[in-house]
């Protein structure tokens, strides 16, 4: 089937949360790790592209985009979506405008939006300026974010220094006038020149408005949450069929490991939670790691019973991050964690673990590589934005769960087995 809808996002658990929506509908969603190698085959109306990009150089996050825009151009699209985090997670050298440029110039086109507002998981946008929850970013958990700190809660002034055309706002008041305002404004915009359009959302209405007006554009760019309405317009224009077919997968053998690289400050709260039930647990010291490697953890994960699912983490708070990165390097420090937890999940896996649960975009990306997983199919949620998938690594059916930092309740882990139990 020809893709209706091809989707590049800059990170693992990024392209799951975008996925997991768009599964909502009913129509089918395939997943790639990284960009294909082989010609489009088997392709499904929705394919999403999951990247490693968000820190990488630009000159890197631009190659592989342009990389996945062209097989899903191959795969029939003619509609794309970047996503990025919902909170925008990139510094002034970031990769979010600069990508965006990238794939207008290839696509043709001459204006996209920006909208990565999360009403369902508290991410919202208004006058130009990012909230998490009841706090700016700049004044959120985000601030001391060890790779990306967000000291800007303006998108505006966020996304202009990354790009080279004039970037625009369309505000929320403008917004609850409809669809034909957001078009009118967007239209106005493009004669004055305006190529990058920050949109408001403040709720799920807002998104539904601006799917509606926007879903002309060749190109759209944010958060997953405005990708979730396309589906249902897309069916309404006659572009596809929606099915709602249930997933085939049923969950595999109980054995699990947890994994956990992520600082932020909810999956702070989840590993805290998740140790308060008694699950095995054992925390990864980067110092520890840069000076006797992986041993110690693979030794104690060997003596583990995966019935019990244990739980490696490296997650901290924010000054010992910095104490580690201040002595190995923000760069060497993550790279030790993420290299060590995708060993962990490798030897688990090879130790019997059938479910796989992982915190962290980062770490999402390096366990995904390790197990050389190359496509995902998506499965039920267990929080917004966070579906169960099912994949196939050495041989072995896998249940996987990548988790961004700052996604689900306190009580995600639990909640996760407990869902696909249900499956």
């Amino acid at each position: 089937m020809a893709t209706v809808l091809g989707c590049i996002a800059d990170d693992f658990t990024g392209a799951t949360d975008l996925a997991g929506l768009l599964a909502r509908s009913g129509a089918r969603v395939s997943l790639r790790i990284g960009v294909p190698t082989s010609p489009p085959t088997d392709t499904a109306p929705f394919e999403v592209i999951a990247l490693k990009s968000r820190t990488a150089p630009q000159a890197e996050a631009i190659a592989d985009a342009r990389a996945a825009l062209a097989w899903l151009q191959t795969a029939g699209a003619e509609r794309f979506f970047w996503k990025y985090c919902s909170t925008f997670d990139s510094t002034a050298e970031g990769n979010i405008g600069p990508v965006a440029e990238a794939l207008m110039a290839d696509i043709g086109t001459d204006q996209t939006i920006y909208c990565p507002a999360f009403p369902e998981n508290g991410r919202s946008i208004y006058m130009g300026n990012l909230f998490v929850g009841e706090q700016p970013l700049s004044e959120s958990p985000m601030k001391d974010h060890p790779l990306t700190p967000m000291r800007d809660s303006n998108l505006m002034r966020l996304l202009t220094p990354q790009v080279r055309r004039d970037v625009g706002l369309i505000n929320q008041p403008v917004v609850a006038q409809g669809t034909a305002a957001v078009r009118g404004s967007l239209d106005a915009l493009r004669t004055q020149g305006t190529a990058h359009v920050i949109i408001d959302a403040v709720a799920d209405a807002d998104l539904e408005t601006i799917a509606r007006a926007c879903r002309h554009l060749p190109l759209l760019t944010g958060g997953s949450a405005i990708a979730m309405p396309l589906p249902e317009l897309y069916a309404s224009d006659g572009w596809l069929s929606l099915d709602r077919t249930e997933t085939g997968h049923a969950a595999p053998p109980a054995r699990t490991v947890v994994l956990s690289g992520s600082c932020s400050s909810m999956t702070r709260a989840q590993v805290a939670a998740y140790i308060a039930t008694g699950a095995p647990h054992y925390r990864l010291d980067p110092l520890a790691l840069a000076q006797d490697g992986p041993r110690a953890v693979l030794e104690w994960l060997a003596r583990q019973d995966l019935d019990k699912a244990p739980l490696v983490y490296a997650t901290a708070a924010p000054a010992s991050v910095k104490a580690a990165q201040a002595c190995l390097g923000t760069e060497a420090a993550g790279r030790l964690v993420e290299d060590t937890l995708a060993t962990c999940a490798t030897t688990a896996r090879d130790a019997g673990a059938r479910r796989i649960i992982v915190a962290g975009g980062e770490t999402s990306g390096a366990v995904t590589k390790a197990l050389r997983v190359n496509r995902l199919d998506i499965g039920h949620e267990i929080a917004p934005g966070v579906p169960w998938t099912f994949c196939t690594s050495a041989g072995h059916d896998i249940a996987l769960a990548l988790k961004s930092g700052n996604f689900g309740t306190e009580t995600f882990f639990t909640d996760a087995l407990r869902i696909l139990e249900a499956t």
